[in-house]
């Protein structure tokens, strides 16, 4: 198990880079806890891979260090760095049995037969795949076959970090649960760092510790499914978790009001006069719906039903705005006003969010 430190690192795809937009994975700079579980999320080509290829050694990094434990690891080999990594299609030997699959890694470095057997035993039941230890691997399903290439990843008990890439990609819907599961309980069982890349929101807030939220090649916030909830550093990351998504509204902020379409909002807390792009956050499950009193008048365009809830879609003048009621609220057909959890209000400035005075940092 390692601690990962991320010195001034930064990549570029392009022999000379000249911008920061010529850059895929923007500087870095951070120190990864020995032993927690941390999940990279962002959407395609925000630069999530590049930077796992990098913690891997399949990638030299344009500028700036990697180290584990304070090891520079930068120019080592993958073959080095003692890792295990699971990538998101299965690899598998299609001709060896499953449990020669499991142990290939440990008989090729020379361990104790009786471990090996032991250990294999050991990962086949927390995977859940001890009948089929004994069949080829060829002709077994994509989530056996996968969950193969999981064990595989655990088998070893000495590594410095595991490294998931998209595992459950190929994995029928109602498995991912079990997975995610099995390997949240397996990282409290045995704490090894483990690094899970994906663009699934769920995915990443049930598997973690911190979440790495990546936008445009920049980590913009790191942090607990709850701090990404409640205070997201940034707009993409109100947009990026949640269903439906943080509503952003264009705003004017002085102290602790802001007008938004016209109407005045009371903040609960001062800001100043932020300047720039200034926009108001409020997630769906804060927003109140009425017919009368204090707030902003709105237009419902419709309402959906998902079960456990509905989903009514605004406007509040030209601003789209989402809102979750409880399944036994009523939704008035028109003379809608909505008003906002002052508590759950946050503040942007060109995108990043601005503390209110007196908060104290995370």
């Amino acid at each position: 198990m390692a601690k990962i430190t991320f010195e001034n690192l930064a990549h570029s795809y392009l022999a000379d880079p000249t911008s920061p937009e010529d850059y895929a994975l923007k500087e870095l700079n951070h120190d990864w806890v020995d032993g927690e579980a941390y999940a990279l999320l962002g959407s395609s080509g925000c630069g999530k891979s590049t930077l796992l290829n990098i913690i891997s050694g399949l990638l030299s990094p344009s500028q700036g260090r990697i180290l584990f434990n304070d090891v520079d690891v930068t120019e080592a080999p993958t073959a080095e760095r003692n890792i295990a990594q699971v990538f998101q299609f299965p690899v598998v030997y299609d001709t060896m049995t499953v449990r020669d699959n499991l142990a290939f890694l440990l008989r090729n470095r020379g361990a104790d037969p009786t471990y090996v057997a032991q250990r294999v035993n050991q990962v086949a039941k927390m995977i859940g795949i001890e009948e089929e230890l004994n069949r080829k691997a060829r002709g077994l399903t994509a989530d056996v076959k996968q969950k193969i290439s999981l064990g595989r990843g655990m088998v070893r008990e000495d590594v410095n970090a595991l490294l998931f890439d998209e595992p459950l990609t190929v994995i029928d819907p109602h498995l991912k649960w079990e997975l995610r599961t099995q390997l949240k309980a397996l990282h409290h069982e045995f704490g090894h760092t483990m690094i899970y890349v994906t663009h699934d929101q769920t995915e990443a807030l049930t598997f973690a510790d911190k979440v790495v939220v990546m936008y445009d090649g920049r980590v913009v916030q790191m942090g607990t499914p709850e701090e990404l909830f409640e205070r997201p550093q940034h707009t993409f990351v109100g947009y990026f978790i949640g269903s439906p998504g943080m509503n952003v509204l264009g705003a004017t902020v002085n102290d602790s009001s802001a007008m938004v379409a016209g109407h005045e909002i009371a903040l609960g807390r001062s800001y100043g006069a932020p300047t720039g792009k200034v926009e108001l956050g409020i997630r769906p499950e804060f927003v109140r719906i009425s017919t009368e009193g204090p707030g902003l008048p709105a237009r419902i365009r419709r309402v959906e039903d998902v079960g456990r809830h509905k989903i009514v879609r605004l406007e509040v003048g030209a601003e789209k705005l989402d809102a979750i009621v409880g399944e036994g609220v009523s939704v008035p057909a028109d003379g809608a006003v909505v008003s906002f959890d002052p508590a759950a209000i946050n503040i942007y400035s060109n995108d990043w969010r601005v503390a209110p005075k007196g908060e104290v940092a995370a």
